[in-house]
């Protein structure tokens, strides 16, 4: 956070409302035994054509370019040992994730929380932890959060009240309250007290029980309350996930105080974690 968003203002100095604060693993879905093409098809839109031979397989030939003509066999289950609908496919690819974004993820990342605002001037958004398989990318639940209270930006700048876009490490977690279980290393301080009120006039008190450093502008390696700023203070910094306070941020995500904790035992530094956040048209690009 920056100073200001440490420092509550005083009833002269406060312009309205106080801004906020500028500052799991989920159950597995079944993994799909499936032919490859219908996979592709329904992951990326290939064409494919298939057919079932007499013993009861699909044959599948695949059209997306790469192997061409290739076929594989899938035993199919007759319909006396079918039960349940099918599973949904686990997605090859990030949803809502363009190349450009993809680009700058390191391949040994097999943890992303995607945070997907829902627009370029919203401070609302959608949040869902992925884990990376063989499979492709699952899906834990999508948690409502806040971010900044103007929006996003691709240039964010101290007092801007835009949350930064972009692909960011998560190395670093903290807290008033004590350690739920994190895998990160857990700064537990009163540093991390806060009082005051938001932009909507909500009490700030508890925001940071649990906070997760987001690698904008934060010296790895170190407490989310330390004030490095590697690019310098102008660029803004302390931008964390935290608990959500009921209202817009200066430039940090918020989520619901059970969230962050699950999200907290859930992000393993082995699995190389990253947050890839930003609005839904910057996302794609």
């Amino acid at each position: 956070m920056t100073t200001e968003e440490r420092r509550p203002f005083s009833a002269a100095e406060r312009p309205k409302p106080h801004p906020g604060g500028g500052h799991g693993a989920s159950l597995r879905p079944k993994r799909i035994v499936a032919a490859t093409v219908v996979l592709s098809a329904l992951v990326s839109g290939c064409a494919g054509f298939d057919a079932r031979t007499d013993r009861g397989e699909r044959m599948s030939v695949r059209e997306d370019g790469a192997n061409a003509g290739q076929t594989t066999r899938t035993r199919v289950p007759s319909a006396s040992t079918t039960t349940g609908p099918p599973a949904t496919p686990v997605p090859r690819r990030l949803p809502g994730v363009g190349p450009g974004t993809l680009a700058r993820m390191p391949r040994r990342t097999r943890q992303v929380l995607l945070v997907t605002g829902a627009g370029r001037n919203s401070s609302k958004s959608g949040v869902v932890l992925y884990r990376r398989t063989d499979a492709g990318w699952e899906p834990g639940p999508v948690w409502p959060a806040h971010n900044a209270l103007k929006g996003w930006t691709h240039d964010h700048h101290a007092g801007d009240l835009r949350s930064p876009v972009g692909v960011f490490t998560l190395t670093d977690a903290g807290g008033r309250l004590a350690d739920p279980g994190s895998r990160l290393p857990y700064d537990r301080s009163a540093g991390f007290t806060v009082h005051g009120t938001g932009f909507e006039g909500e009490p700030l008190a508890g925001s940071f029980d649990y906070v997760i450093a987001i690698g904008y502008n934060h010296e790895p390696g170190t407490s989310p309350l330390d004030w490095t700023r590697p690019m310098g203070a102008g660029k803004g910094g302390g931008i964390w996930l935290h608990v959500d306070h009921g209202g817009p941020t200066h430039g940090c995500v918020s989520l619901a105080e059970g969230h962050m904790r699950e999200l907290l035992r859930a992000l393993d530094p082995a699995q190389h974690p990253l947050i890839v956040m930003g609005d839904a048209a910057s996302l794609t690009a």
